[in-house]
């Protein structure tokens, strides 16, 4: 096939469904010699000549992958190559008493860090740029990938681990970044402490925050108050440490990612029955990543929700957009009475009120007992007790009660006193 520059593969379906089935065929060719978690499960496959032929291939889930991993420790068998090829390792962030671990080979970080160059292609990340990541470094593959991709790109970088919220809000005034990447929730908390310290973001050099690990980047109300506290354009990006840096927001349509689908082959699915839905509908996103042969994934079942935009994106991209970004996940579903809430909705619903600065939710249901307390955190003590406090907690219970049709105990709780989070945000607790 003739080498397609990057405009085909930006413009051009045809050529890109080409591209895909030339890297998933080369992908195939070394893995199947050697990978014998993928020897086990596609072995008796031949070479596709379409990529409709993948719709006959078994699924790969992470329950299969996390017992892998169990039963051949510490990484399973979904290594292509020997171990000592193997220099660096992430792990999933912990939502399940196993977390995956995750080894790349030199080669697997190159294609993330090539995601990372379309990343900052997109959003267009200008030469002069200033880049800070406000977060500890640890083994969660995070924005891990985002830095080495800007470090070789040239860009300035600053880390800001191991700094307090306010130590890092002064660094991004006193070194003029230009360009934060962190969750959702982290950006509104910096707002917070901001408000608290009497430091003026409107009037700093950030122009864009690159956001992930949380719905809350395509969710209007969030992304509204992010951008509004920060006089700065948010970009959504999504990502799984397993699977790739695969997902970015572009300039031209705000409120949902494109896959980069030079890097991956997507398919939408109804969980229940397995079977694709059209666009417009929504469904379970199930990727395979083309470039991370050391540690590939085919056909994996995300667990994310989402909705295929049917609707061809300004921007002139073919790349599928999942409209509303990553909307949840379809395991973190609560029953609350009899009534379906996934937390992705809530959010949206909660932060309509602009005094709140954070929530928690506890909640039962089982044979004898349901209940459903949502702990509601003000911007000031004016609202934290008494009648304004009162009021307030019923505008929000009514709220609640309005989209989802279950009315909840709102509580309002002192400024200060839920937890605050860096990484992805835990508000929900299920009380045993």
């Amino acid at each position: 096939m003739a080498r397609l520059g990057e405009r085909d593969l930006q413009t051009d379906r045809e050529a890109l469904r080409a591209w895909q089935l030339e890297r998933l065929r080369a992908m195939l060719t070394e893995i199947l010699l050697r990978n014998r978690f993928y020897q086990r499960k596609l072995g008796q496959f031949p070479l596709p000549r379409s990529l409709d032929e993948m719709s006959a291939w078994p699924f790969t889930t992470k329950d299969e992958l996390l017992a892998d991993q169990r039963q051949h420790p510490p990484y399973g068998s979904n290594l292509t190559y020997p171990v000592a090829r193997y220099v660096r390792v992430h792990q999933t962030s912990g939502s399940t008493a196993q977390p995956l671990r995750w080894p790349d080979t030199p080669e697997n970080w190159e294609w993330l860090m090539q995601c990372w160059r379309w990343i900052f292609q997109v959003v267009g990340l200008r030469a002069g740029d200033r880049l800070f990541f406000p977060f500890s470094f640890g083994p969660f593959l995070g924005f891990w990938a985002a830095w080495d991709a800007a470090v070789r790109g040239g860009w300035f970088v600053l880390p800001g681990g191991g700094m307090t919220s306010v130590a890092r809000l002064r660094a991004i005034l006193e070194h003029r970044i230009t360009v934060i990447f962190c969750t959702p929730t982290y950006a509104l908390h910096l707002l917070e402490v901001a408000r608290r310290e009497g430091l003026t973001l409107q009037d700093s050099a950030v122009r864009l925050l690159i956001v992930a690990g949380e719905p809350g980047g395509s969710v209007p109300h969030v992304r509204q108050r992010i951008e509004q506290g920060w006089q700065a354009r948010v970009f959504d990006h999504t990502g799984m440490t397993e699977i790739g840096s695969l997902g970015i927001e572009c300039p031209e349509n705000p409120g949902g990612v494109h896959l980069l689908e030079t890097e991956c082959i997507a398919e939408v699915i109804d969980p229940s029955t397995s079977k694709p839905v059209p666009a417009g509908v929504e469904g379970e996103l199930v990727l395979t990543n083309l470039g991370r042969w050391g540690s590939p994934l085919i056909r994996y079942r995300t667990g994310d929700r989402v909705l295929v935009d049917p609707q061809p994106c300004p921007c002139g991209r073919i790349w599928l957009r999942l409209q509303g970004g990553i909307l949840g996940r379809f395991d973190d579903l609560v029953v609350v009475r009899g009534v379906k809430i996934y937390p992705s909705a809530l959010d949206e619903v909660l932060h309509r009120f602009p005094e709140l600065v954070e929530y928690r939710v506890t909640w039962r249901s089982d044979q004898v007992t349901e209940s459903f307390l949502i702990e509601v955190e003000p911007s000031t003590h004016e609202l934290a007790d008494g009648p304004a406090a009162m009021q307030w907690a019923e505008r929000i219970a009514q709220e609640v009660k309005s989209v989802f049709l279950v009315n909840p105990t709102v509580l309002v709780v002192a400024p200060g006193s839920l937890p605050r989070y860096e990484l992805k945000a835990r508000r929900w607790r299920k009380e045993t």
